[in-house]
């Protein structure tokens, strides 16, 4: 029914190649005017890195000229400016600044980048739990002094694989020497807890391998680990050397490997989350529980910087989306040439119709552990689920899903299920998009 368990990772819906140039442009104070903006998530886009990893598709680009960035800042500040004008009294409950890497930035410009944030968006990142990305490169003293000292709550490093071949054959030329300098350093600097992210599936990479770089992890104590099966996608440097087709023993080698560290880790006290999140048992729980809450399945979210996505219930939208080395420069050219006024409107993105807001909220709910609250959906649309989603009883009678919950062989195939219920519209939206 389901086929390859590896056919995309369904970490938004609608994917980003679905959306398409909004004509006319909507006002972004009329997009957020009849939405609940009272505990929304920011999320702030930092395009650069100091390398582009082999299996990278992100909206990044690799050292960029000093100036470059500093123009980024600038940009970045009159947009938030006139977001928050847009959405006036917007609240947040959580943060993320990703990219890119946000530690590429110096200690300078990072206090900078929360100078911003704080001011031009009006967040409070003291106040919320707040995630930072960094690298191995990046992770340096005063760069985590900045993050701990302006609130940061989660730092996570793609560390990716603890042995240097593996790293190479994946295409990140790291030594493990800087890794484990970045994960003490890390440690050093603060509360902020750790997340630690690894890959399994790279070329030479054995059972015994992953264990070590697994083993090797938990000597650190992360409080999360999120583990990604390698993909091999259009535009990137491993999809230039060898694009991705089919491959059964690939995927039993991938899946053998995903079990093993499911086994490991429950045993190492950590709570699988979804198909990649782990998260120790006993660590603290997120945020403040007397705290504004954020629910992922029903609330918004703010994006800032050139590759950051927004939602509202009704549109996604971002601004162009690109993987290639010359159309991510041009996009980011464009967005450091745009007058203050651009940045008042939405310029690409995807209208989600009643159907679309159902099958998402389904999507969110699912491809986490917990699963699916059919209470909840009720509340939320007024239907049930199941009458909505005839599907889920495929799931049922294949054995990955109990009730509404995923299985373990559910979880497995997450990376499957996703994409299986991805709706007719949205899958020809994204077989449409031209890589680029």
């Amino acid at each position: 029914m389901l086929g390859s368990p590896y056919q995309g990772y369904l970490y938004a819906y609608p994917h980003k190649t679905a959306y398409r140039p909004l004509r006319p442009r909507p006002a972004l104070a009329d997009v957020w005017a009849a939405e609940a903006t009272d505990a929304l998530f920011l999320y702030v886009h930092v395009p650069f890195c100091e390398m582009r990893c082999g299996f990278c598709n992100l909206f990044t680009r690799a050292r960029p000229p000093a100036e470059q960035v500093t123009a980024y800042l600038d940009q970045l500040a009159r947009q938030a400016g006139r977001v928050a004008a847009a959405v006036p009294g917007a609240r947040y409950a959580r943060a993320a600044i990703g990219g890119g890497t946000p530690t590429y930035l110096t200690a300078a410009e990072l206090s900078r980048l929360f100078d911003t944030v704080e001011r031009a968006a009006g967040a409070d990142l003291r106040a919320v739990p707040t995630s930072v990305e960094t690298s191995p490169a990046t992770a340096t003293a005063d760069r985590l002094a900045v993050l701990v000292e302006r609130g940061t709550t989660r730092v996570s490093i793609g560390v990716q694989s603890f042995l240097d071949a593996e790293a190479h054959a994946a295409g990140r030329p790291q030594h493990r020497a800087e890794v484990d300098r970045a994960l003490d350093t890390i440690r050093a600097a603060g509360a902020a807890e750790l997340n630690i992210d690894l890959i399994y599936g790279i070329p030479g990479q054995t059972a015994a391998t992953w264990t070590a770089s697994l083993r090797t992890a938990l000597t650190w104590r992360p409080e999360e680990l999120y583990l990604y099966p390698l993909y091999v996608r259009p535009m990137t440097g491993l999809g230039r050397r060898a694009p991705g087709t089919p491959d059964p023993e690939w995927d039993a080698q991938r899946l053998g490997l995903y079990r093993h560290a499911v086994d490991l880790l429950a045993d190492a006290g950590y709570e699988q989350q979804s198909m990649r999140a782990f998260r120790r048992r006993d660590a603290a729980p997120i945020g403040d529980p007397a705290g504004p809450g954020y629910c992922c399945q029903d609330d918004g979210m703010v994006g800032l910087g050139c590759g950051a996505r927004s939602y509202t219930t009704g549109l996604h939208y971002s601004f162009d989306y690109a993987v290639s080395v010359r159309q991510v420069r041009g996009i980011l050219d464009d967005y450091l040439a745009r007058p203050a006024e651009d940045f008042d409107v939405a310029e690409v993105g995807f209208v989600l119709d009643g159907t679309e807001q159902r099958r998402r909220w389904l999507l969110k709910s699912l491809l986490r552990a917990p699963g699916v609250d059919p209470a909840a959906y009720r509340a939320r649309f007024g239907t049930g689920v199941d009458d909505d989603f005839p599907a889920l009883g495929l799931l049922r009678d294949s054995g990955h899903l109990d009730g509404h919950r995923l299985t373990a062989e559910g979880l497995a195939h997450s990376d499957a299920i996703g994409p299986w219920l991805i709706s007719a519209g949205v899958r020809a939206a994204m077989a449409g998009h031209v890589p680029r």
